[in-house]
């Protein structure tokens, strides 16, 4: 018996050689691939051109919001941001951290509004207390940073009373966090807040009343024992009620 054979030529490894066509294949496949790179490359560019280098995408408009204390040209002109630079080049980081170094700002929010509009939202700083210091008046805020001053004193904040005001005085952040602890139906009362020390915080109450606070801790129980004695007084007057240590409740 004799063996068939093939006129198709065979490869190195045995196999049938792929012959023109499949070399023309191959060819169409290697051009394919290359057409396929130029144009994800061509798309990447143009996409690239439209964010960073063309007029389409730049910023044309700075809108502001969340202000009451600080004007919005002052805002703005604390962001700093320039019309006409590409919205993609824009440092949201920067501009945010620019506009809280207002002190009238407490912390700001940057969005990029597409195609062309930056918007900077706000959150302001809530003066809490007042503070006289050389024939002015400082808007104090929970921290102890001046929001605003003026020459009249402002209606509706109480006095703060500490010996070194400020945002690192323990007196004053103290007496502060005695303050906006406060349920409203108490703070809306008080008229002063004093502080020797941290310690020592005292509540003058409209009406006339005091109010021997203490240290900030243990507010809850305080302002039960303020309540408990509101609801017993029964018409009697009070000039002074000692709430520093809750176990022993101290009136006159």
């Amino acid at each position: 018996m004799t063996e068939a054979r093939t006129d198709q030529p065979e490869s190195e490894a045995g196999e049938p050689a792929a012959g023109p066509r499949g070399a023309e294949r191959a060819r169409r496949g290697r051009w394919k691939v290359i057409f396929v790179a130029l144009l994800v490359a061509a798309a990447l560019g143009a996409v690239g051109w439209v964010l960073l280098g063309s007029k389409l995408l730049v910023v044309r408009h700075v809108e502001v919001s969340g202000t009451a204390l600080a004007p919005r040209d002052r805002i703005v002109a604390a962001a700093g941001i320039r019309l006409g630079v590409p919205m993609a080049r824009l440092d949201a980081g920067a501009v945010r951290a620019r506009v809280e170094r207002l002190r009238e700002v407490e912390s700001a929010e940057v969005r990029r509004d597409w195609p062309a509009t930056v918007r900077i939202v706000v959150h302001e700083r809530v003066p809490v207390a007042v503070l006289e210091r050389g024939g002015r008046y400082e808007r104090l805020d929970r921290h102890g940073v001046t929001v605003a001053e003026g020459a009249s004193r402002p209606a509706g904040l109480p006095a703060l009373t500490v010996s070194s005001p400020g945002p690192s005085d323990p007196a004053t952040l103290a007496a502060l966090t005695v303050l906006t602890g406060l349920p409203d139906r108490l703070r809306g009362r008080v008229v002063e807040v004093e502080a020797a020390d941290p310690g020592s915080v005292v509540l003058h109450m409209k009406g006339g009343l005091t109010v021997t606070w203490g240290p900030p801790e243990r507010a809850a129980e305080k302002i039960r024992l303020l309540d408990s004695v509101a609801r017993t007084a029964s018409g009697r007057s009070l000039h002074s009620i000692d709430v520093s240590s809750p176990e022993v409740l101290i009136t006159r």
